[in-house]
């Protein structure tokens, strides 16, 4: 028996990166979990992963995976996921926004006007895509009086990082995040941001490898990154927390909540916060801040 046997969470862009990692560290404590992305086949994407290949990943670590197609650009798509929830599962007890539309060119160097006006994907799939299944989860969990919605964010929320529609994005999900809380609170359900640092997904592996020079940067310096397996240990703390409620609204790093719940990377490291280097976050939970 896991610590999360028994629950249900759906975890958005878990094809792979991040959202993989958190779908496998919830599954391996017994999590049902719904893993949605647009990568059903190989060859879908240039990089490896598909909702298939995690599932399966998932059944491996004890839990159970259930892929789902979804383009989280479609909201009717959304839709039928959090209907499929509801109706296979009768509940749900977490939901990680992690899907997000990375441009190919969001780490090369250039001016915003430089830059393809296609870029605003990320608002797109990021930004109101976090809200639509927000809104769809909190009317499975207001009604169960229990629930935890947690956005993926990072230090670019205040820090410039890779352009303006990037940090807007970010800024925009803690934002979102404190202000569901206050709507969510009387329903005791939790909403927070966690901060990302460097992670060494498939993604940020190929860019490094490619442009070595990325390493002496404070933003991709691998002496201090994570698996994507981090945050969903993460994630699992909270998710067992019984007063998780705490920390609703707030905007949090997550080096520093894994250092409080005495959670450490897959290797056993102690992952660093960047608050000096990089910045604060603007939102404390609700309890904390005035509103």
């Amino acid at each position: 028996m896991g610590k999360l046997t028994g629950k249900v969470a759906v975890v958005t862009g878990a094809s792979r990166g991040i959202g993989k990692g958190i779908a496998l560290a919830l599954a391996e404590e017994g999590a049902t979990v719904y893993v949605t992305g647009r990568s059903v086949a190989a060859g879908d994407h240039a990089l490896p992963g598909t909702v298939g290949q995690t599932a399966a990943e998932c059944d491996a670590r004890g839990g159970r995976g259930i892929a789902v197609h979804v383009d989280h650009a479609d909201d009717d798509q959304v839709a039928a996921l959090f209907e499929q929830v509801a109706g296979e599962q009768g509940r749900l007890d977490i939901l990680v926004n992690n899907a997000f539309a990375i441009p190919e060119d969001l780490t090369e160097p250039g001016m915003f006007w430089e830059k393809p006006l296609s870029n605003w994907q990320m608002v797109d799939v990021g930004v109101k895509s976090n809200f639509v299944a927000a809104w769809h989860a909190a009317k499975i969990m207001a009604p169960q009086k229990s629930g935890l919605i947690v956005a993926i964010s990072g230090y670019v929320g205040v820090t410039y990082t890779y352009g303006v529609v990037f940090g807007t994005c970010k800024s925009a999900v803690d934002r979102m995040a404190r202000d569901m809380a206050i709507d969510l609170q009387p329903h005791d359900v939790t909403s927070i941001s966690l901060w990302q640092g460097l992670t060494f997904t498939e993604r940020a592996n190929r860019n490094i490898e490619n442009n070595p020079a990325m390493k002496a940067s404070i933003v991709t310096n691998p002496l201090v990154g994570c698996s994507p397996e981090f945050p969903g240990r993460v994630i699992v703390a909270l998710a067992t927390d019984d007063t998780v409620t705490r920390h609703s609204g707030g905007t949090f790093i997550t080096a520093e909540l894994a250092q409080e719940y005495g959670v450490t990377d897959i290797d056993g490291k102690i992952i660093p916060s960047l608050r000096e280097q990089r910045g604060s976050p603007i939102w404390k939970p609700i309890a904390e801040q005035p509103r």
